[in-house]
């Protein structure tokens, strides 16, 4: 293969730009409270693609001797060989350390990533900045998704607006507008869209592109003088720089923030190798070496970080997200060093491009097979863990809200308050007297739908707020009022997380607000039940669900001594209420998730908690059944 098509000059300044976008992206990654706006550097990356790529087809043009076949052969030499050999770690990794549906969903996004359409995978799955997109190794592909569906596109383009004679900046500002435009729509009416999409994308390469065009035959448009240059290069570097520490994740992006980093860096590419910053600050050799092995860079440090928060569970320590940054460092130099070199220069070209291009194909096909097999389930190394149990409260409160109705009378329902729009007033028969009332906070709510279902036939109904469930608790004072008032109801069922509503306050002054709000219970005739509370726990329940991972072990249990002190701060208050008044029964349903020496999370392989205090759906469920059986007059 004729290796002709020209390259542009090189210069050592957009390495140095290079350097600051990775090192940006990996910042944000590693410590996102420090760097809000790290994420920004791949708009960086995307107005430097666009300067350069656009530069070859240009040049390409003039002269006659473009070639797609050779403009392709280049591309693949310069991404395929870093982006094999990530996928195939991933996927190695991804055998031993993940489960079933995780690995699924790796071999989904390194099919797509292999297919470069990993940015369209991710647009229906979740946001970048979502919590779950942080246990996706291979979230980072989206960007080079866009770019790679650009460099199919863009050349396709110019050659034919070269040989229809259209006017290459007329073509490059049409698209520009357009794509500008539907990113200020699309983040406004869907933010996931327009953080994916590459039609609300382009438009950052296309200002690289209407940037190259300008230093090739507009350089009259090119001040020499040096002030000028300077500043405008100073004012490239102060628009980088605000973005980085100003935007954050919580900044409607891209939208008009995403003016920043693009002007920015088309100001600081315009200013050339005779501005000072450029000259100087970014031709450095450190900053050039860093952006040298930038791709290579980008490429490890985002599956390391992920797979640390997998491994772990949750939250890696800093320490450690330091130590994977500075060992996806390590991987990008040696796989610059040996990889991506020898296969991009030298030699062979033809037969290293088919190479890698069979290859890419076939890690594709593997990804893809790994997706329909839904992950391997029947792998040795498959994890051990809990198989049942949703994690998270959004599940829970979705559950709620679509299986049972809100509580009536209205203004009751409005005075028991709402989390995150979700209500937390419900009633498991919409149109029967309520007979059964649960009153307390999220440990009486997480109750509920155990009971509701426990109890079928029955019009349970829940009453949650945040406080302790006094009737001397101005935030509980309607909600008593009204359920002495209807007489439909005769059971009240008070729980809450007792022992840290009691360590905030006296225990005798409790105890006593407790009893007087029993005795008001009493002369309405209702029965009381008070339940104790299950145990809290020093850890997530993640740790108990995907436990066996690699050199994990099982987390599901805790020693029983924390629960046991836990109970002593409220316990005992409960019994001398219920010694005191004959209307009340205390429930203890500790028991059932300890044993002498621990409790746990989990039963039978079902996980029952959604948080480290939170009763899930199939831990009510439990409960309940636990409650009724041991209180059947509640039937």
């Amino acid at each position: 293969m004729n290796e002709h098509l020209p390259h542009p000059k090189y210069r050592k300044d957009i390495d140095g730009l290079r350097a600051i976008a990775i090192l940006s992206v990996v910042g944000f990654h590693a410590a996102p409270g420090r760097i809000p706006g790290g994420f920004i550097g791949v708009d960086v990356f995307f107005v430097i693609s666009g300067f350069l790529i656009s530069s070859i087809i240009f040049k390409g043009l003039e002269t006659n001797s473009f070639s797609f076949v050779e403009f392709y052969s280049r591309r693949i030499k310069r991404i395929f060989p870093a982006l094999l050999i990530v996928l195939l770690a991933c996927f190695t990794i991804g055998w031993f350390a993940l489960l079933a549906d995780e690995y699924k969903q790796l071999g989904k996004h390194i099919a797509g990533g292999a297919g470069f359409v990993s940015n369209l995978l991710l647009w229906n799955e979740s946001g970048y900045f979502d919590n779950v997109a942080e246990t996706k190794p291979l979230l980072h592909l989206w960007s080079l998704g866009i770019e790679e569906q650009f460099y199919i596109a863009w050349p396709l383009l110019l050659w034919f607006a070269w040989k229809w004679r259209i006017n290459f900046v007329a073509i490059t500002l049409v698209i520009i507008l357009i794509s500008f435009a539907l990113n200020i729509y699309k983040v406004s009416a869907d933010t996931v869209s327009a953080f994916y999409s590459p039609q609300t994308r382009f438009w950052e390469l296309m200002v690289g592109a209407l940037l190259a065009y300008v230093t090739l035959y507009k350089k009259s448009l090119v001040s020499n003088k040096s002030y000028v240059i300077n500043a405008l290069t100073l004012v490239g570097v102060v628009l980088i720089a605000t973005g980085i520490f100003i935007i954050n994740k919580e900044s409607v992006f891209p939208g008009w923030w995403a003016v920043l980093p693009i002007a920015g860096t088309a100001l600081i590419i315009f200013g050339g190798v005779k501005a000072w910053i450029n000259r100087v600050v970014l031709s450095n050799r450190v900053l050039v070496w860093i952006g040298l092995i930038s791709f290579p860079l980008y490429l490890w440090h985002w599956p390391l970080l992920s797979f640390l928060r997998i491994l772990q569970s949750g939250e890696v320590p800093q320490i450690e997200r330091i130590y994977a940054v500075l060992v996806s460092f390590v991987l990008a130099w040696l796989t610059y060093k040996l990889i991506e070199r020898p296969i991009r220069f030298g030699n062979h070209g033809e037969i290293k491009t088919k190479i890698l291009l069979v290859l890419m194909i076939v890690i594709g096909c593997v990804g893809y097979t790994c997706y329909l097999q839904g992950g391997f389930k029947l792998r040795a190394t498959q994890p051990q863990a809990v198989n049942k149990g949703d994690i998270g409260h959004y599940q829970f409160f979705d559950y709620l809200s679509k299986k049972y109705s809100l509580c009536t009378p209205i203004n009751i329902q409005k005075d028991a308050g709402s989390w995150n729009g979700y209500a937390r007033c419900y009633q498991s028969e919409k149109d029967k007297p309520k007979q059964i009332a649960i009153i307390g906070d999220s440990h009486a709510e997480h109750l509920f739908p155990g009971l509701a279902e426990a109890l079928v036939g029955t019009n349970v109904v829940i009453y949650g707020k945040g406080g302790l469930p006094l009737s001397s608790n101005k935030e509980f004072e309607k909600i008593f009022n009204y359920v002495i008032s209807d007489d439909h109801i005769t059971t009240i069922i008070l729980s809450a997380n007792w022992s840290a509503k009691v360590n905030t306050g006296s225990k005798d002054v409790l105890g006593v607000e407790l009893s007087e709000t029993v005795s008001k219970l009493a002369k309405a005739n209702k029965v009381v039940y008070i339940i104790d509370d299950v145990p809290s726990f020093s850890f997530e329940p993640n740790k108990c669900k995907y436990a066996g991972r690699l050199w994990q072990e099982n987390s599901c249990v805790q020693d029983i001594g924390a629960y046991q002190q836990q109970l002593q701060v409220y316990l005992p208050m409960l019994k001398t209420v219920e010694e005191k008044n004959k209307n009340v029964k205390v429930v203890q349903i500790s028991d059932s998730l300890c044993d002498k020496e621990h409790c746990s999370m989990a039963k039978d392989g079902v996980l029952f908690y959604r948080d480290n205090n939170h009763l899930n759906v199939d831990g009510s469920r439990y409960m309940g059944r636990l409650i009724v059986e041991r209180n059947p007059e509640l039937r």
